[in-house]
């Protein structure tokens, strides 16, 4: 559907310069005027100023496809409401079509009834104030932004920020934002010493079951791959110790090197991590 808006707007502007070439013909206008005022190439103001009708360049009928032999199968699964577009690329193979996924793909994406599940989220905006007030609310910020906002608890927040966070809310999807919380709550609680009672691989064992049934691709892929080391992953909740100092000094030596970088030899390196350290 998006392709042929788009041909659709580039026929309507190419539409207003023919309209525009014929004016200019007709007022006596020579074609190297035309050509220099437009900007046109002088071949096209010449078929332009002398054809009667909108010439129909680019609008070429559809040719032969190697799906050809598979549009049947394609628009009876279509019906059926299977909008999968490598669901319906193996069903074709199977039917013995030796192409890739994307010309089902592109087929697909102009048929579709609602978004696919890899289509990127746009976050719900707010209203346009035509007459702007010093109290009217902000404009939403960034996904980036909310991310902090929307991991914090309510009462952490300041009244500007809970509004926001309302507002989003309302979106379908962010229903995850607690499963979110809950993930960072358990991270949080595993780093507590005075926590560390074995609950935490347990809430992670639960939360990992509805973070695969959520369905939202996203979570449910980031949980996938949590779920794949899942060992390491409950052997990091356990235990009260964290490798948090480790990484800060080698952080801490990475910006020291980088910092020196191409200014000083190895041995002026080696004293200056020795006197830092």
């Amino acid at each position: 559907m998006s392709e042929a808006l788009a041909r659709a707007e580039a026929r309507s502007r190419w539409e207003v310069l023919y309209d525009d070439v014929r004016r200019r013909h007709a007022e006596g206008q020579s074609l190297r005027r035309i050509t220099s005022e437009t900007g046109l190439a002088r071949a096209t103001v010449r078929k332009y100023a002398f054809s009667d009708t909108f010439p129909r360049h680019g609008l070429r009928g559809p040719g032969p496809s190697i799906l050809d032999p598979y549009l049947d199968h394609l628009h009876a699964r279509l019906a059926e409401g299977c909008e999968n577009a490598m669901q319906l690329w193996r069903e074709a193979r199977d039917l013995g079509f030796c192409g890739t996924q994307k010309p089902i793909q592109r087929w697909l994406s102009e048929r579709r009834t609602r978004p696919a599940k890899t289509t990127t989220r746009q976050w719900p905006t707010r209203p346009a104030c035509p007459n702007p007030s010093p109290s009217s609310p902000p404009p939403l910020p960034s996904p980036k932004q909310l991310s902090w906002p929307l991991l914090r608890e309510p009462a952490e927040l300041n009244p500007e920020d809970v509004a926001v966070v309302e507002w989003v809310m309302q979106d379908v999807q962010t229903a995850t934002v607690d499963l979110a919380r809950r993930f960072c709550d358990i991270v949080r609680r595993a780093g507590l010493r005075e926590q560390q009672d074995g609950s935490s691989p347990k809430a992670f064992d639960a939360w990992l079951v509805e973070a695969r049934r959520c369905g939202v691709r996203v979570v449910e892929s980031f949980a996938a791959s949590l779920d794949h080391d899942g060992c390491a992953v409950r052997a990091a909740l356990s235990p009260p110790w964290s490798n948090g100092q480790t990484e800060g000094q080698i952080n801490r030596l990475k910006l020291l090197k980088r910092a020196m970088y191409g200014r000083a030899k190895l041995d002026l390196l080696r004293r200056r991590f020795l006197l830092a350290a």
